[in-house]
């Protein structure tokens, strides 16, 4: 859905406005502030890593979308937790999938993996939050040094709308204690021994104390795409 400059002017009102404010704030209370501020144009975003996210979303926000990158390379194990959360919570969960690619080509993640993050992750995501004025987001400050700066609200200029990030302050142990307190299921993958789960090409065990570490090994590069500055 188009927005007119009037209605990105009115959503970048909203972050100036509420961004200082919302920092520091408990992570239920941003979630249902998003869900007040933007009604059924509010969604969620979740990589099936953990089921954080997508509780807080069921909880506050119930039958929320939550739009998951089906990019066509993830684990069998985060597939299955897709399909369990899907089932345990008052969310609809919405797959979103690129294009595919003709048949006989090399791998895409194996010669260009910045290009192939951007045809299966950003553009699907790009066109899908089209149709909304904010997403949530799980992402947090400890889980790497370039998003040790993430704010609660910001205006996400890439996308167009108002990006939300509940849990950017909650620290591992906050995290895990969430988890624990709520008896959350979590992916297998975590288990194994994998602090961050990607596509499965593009993901290892981590090789240092960043839990992204493990995240397209070999190369220097840490995100997606997604969540670009």
């Amino acid at each position: 859905m188009f927005k007119t400059e009037r209605d990105l002017q009115r959503l970048q009102a909203v972050v100036f406005e509420h961004a200082e404010e919302l920092e520091g704030v408990s992570a239920d209370s941003v979630v249902r502030w998003a869900r007040d501020t933007f009604g059924t144009k509010l969604c969620a975003t979740s990589s099936m890593s953990d089921a954080a996210i997508t509780h807080l979303a069921s909880s506050c926000a119930p039958g929320l979308d939550v739009l998951f990158l089906d990019t066509g390379y993830h684990f069998p194990e985060t597939l299955a937790f897709r399909d369990q959360v899907a089932a345990a919570f008052d969310v609809r969960v919405v797959d979103l999938r690129s294009k595919p690619a003709p048949g006989n080509q090399i791998p895409p993640w194996s010669t260009d993996s910045n290009d192939c993050c951007r045809l299966r992750k950003v553009v699907p995501l790009r066109q899908a939050l089209a149709g909304y004025d904010a997403w949530l987001t799980g992402i947090r400050r400890a889980e790497s040094p370039s998003r040790s700066q993430t704010p609660v609200v910001s205006w996400d200029s890439h996308n167009q709308v108002v990006k939300v990030a509940p849990l950017a302050a909650w620290t591992d142990e906050a995290l895990a204690a969430y988890l624990h307190e709520h008896a959350l299921p979590g992916n297998r993958l975590t288990e194994l021994g994998y602090p961050s789960i990607g596509c499965e090409p593009c993901t290892s065990l981590p090789v240092g104390t960043d839990a992204r570490s493990g995240r397209w090994p070999g190369q220097h590069k840490t995100e997606c795409g997604l969540h670009a500055s």
